[in-house]
């Protein structure tokens, strides 16, 4: 059996380089007043002796640990997969440690894996979507950190808001609907009931009621593929069946296309068009071909770093709230590709 691991001490590294013990510590602090000679005996020795600073400790006596909570729910889906992967890469980036708080149980779990990691320090925490409660929002504030949080409407004081033009891609999607000929709309949403799915949802029913139409309005159960699939059977037997459906998350949209086409022998665009929102990697596959929104997950990630990586006192000058777009991407389940669309359309296509 391995003995256990013996951690090097600066004390060790000093006595080995024959320097002080507070000529260790500056060596490694960027921009500390060292000589060349000095840092150079110290790195040898740290070397040599398998030496790594002890950022938890130097954490405690700066009052910064470098630790960035990530918190979110469903972490298992491509958006939000794709949105840890930037986000993981940005706090490396910005030489900071992510640590990641899944909140998909609702029970005490949560609150003690936060807790948990305040007990760290950590230095921040970004909420990545509009699921975890907002106690969570509050129980960060309250211990000192700073917050960022993504597509939520929380009403707090401190925190820098990220959020997409939702209502902008709704009326993107009506434009492009009206263009192919479509007039029996619907949107199709999950129950999460979260602000930037309701927010795409009243954007689509303003954007359709201000020039008369109605849309029929489905949600059932969470964002997921299957969810999708139920949303299109209760859709697609309805009186009046829909020929154009915007779905509020790509993976709604995947659910829904498969059922269209496989249960109702649906043909689309031709019978049906639908549109997504994300961009996931499967909209892209040629089963789907989905046309739908990027979620610009590398702007929203090289924001929030960008505002933690302020001093406090410059953060509080900057604006409180940041609003991106989410660039439509043209596939083929929609009638109409981006070449015969209006000059606004088309550049809201990327075309």
């Amino acid at each position: 059996m391995p003995s256990p691991r013996k951690f090097v001490s600066a004390r060790e590294v000093a006595e080995r380089a024959g320097v002080s013990r507070s000529a260790v510590s500056r060596a490694f602090t960027p921009g500390a007043s060292v000589s060349e000679d000095t840092r150079r005996r110290v790195l040898e020795a740290a070397n040599a002796l398998g030496y790594h600073v002890n950022h938890l400790a130097r954490g405690l006596s700066l009052k910064e640990s470098g630790i960035v909570c990530l918190v979110g729910s469903e972490l298992g889906t491509p958006y939000r997969a794709n949105l840890v992967k930037a986000m993981t890469q940005a706090a490396q980036d910005a030489g900071k440690v992510a640590m990641v708080i899944n909140t998909d149980r609702s029970d005490a779990s949560v609150g003690a894996a936060l807790r948990q990691a305040l007990h760290y320090r950590a230095d921040a925490s970004i909420i990545l979507s509009g699921l975890p409660d907002k106690s969570i929002t509050r129980l960060c504030l309250e211990n000192g950190q700073r917050i960022v949080l993504i597509n939520r409407d929380d009403d707090q004081e401190g925190p820098l808001r990220i959020n997409l033009k939702d209502g902008e891609a709704a009326r993107h999607t009506l434009t492009a609907f009206l263009r192919a000929g479509c007039r029996r709309l619907a949107f199709a949403n999950s129950e999460a009931g979260t602000p930037s799915l309701m927010a795409r949802e009243r954007g689509f029913l303003a954007a359709a009621g201000a020039i008369g139409l109605t849309v029929a309005v489905e949600r059932f159960g969470p964002s997921v593929y299957d969810s999708g699939r139920e949303l299109a059977r209760r859709l697609l037997t309805a009186r009046e069946r829909p020929d154009a459906v915007f779905c509020a998350t790509d993976l709604i949209a995947c659910g829904f296309l498969d059922a269209a086409r496989h249960e109702f022998g649906l043909a689309v665009p031709e019978d049906l068009c639908v549109t997504g929102f994300d961009d996931i990697e499967q909209a892209g596959w040629s089963s789907y071909g989905l046309t739908t929104f990027a979620q610009p997950v590398s702007d929203i990630a090289r924001e929030a770093f960008a505002w933690l990586m302020l001093a406090p006192e410059e953060a509080t000058r900057r604006p409180a709230a940041v609003e991106l777009e989410a660039r439509m991407v043209w596939r083929r389940t929609v009638r109409g590709y981006a070449q015969d669309l209006s000059p606004d359309l088309r550049s809201a296509a990327g075309a």
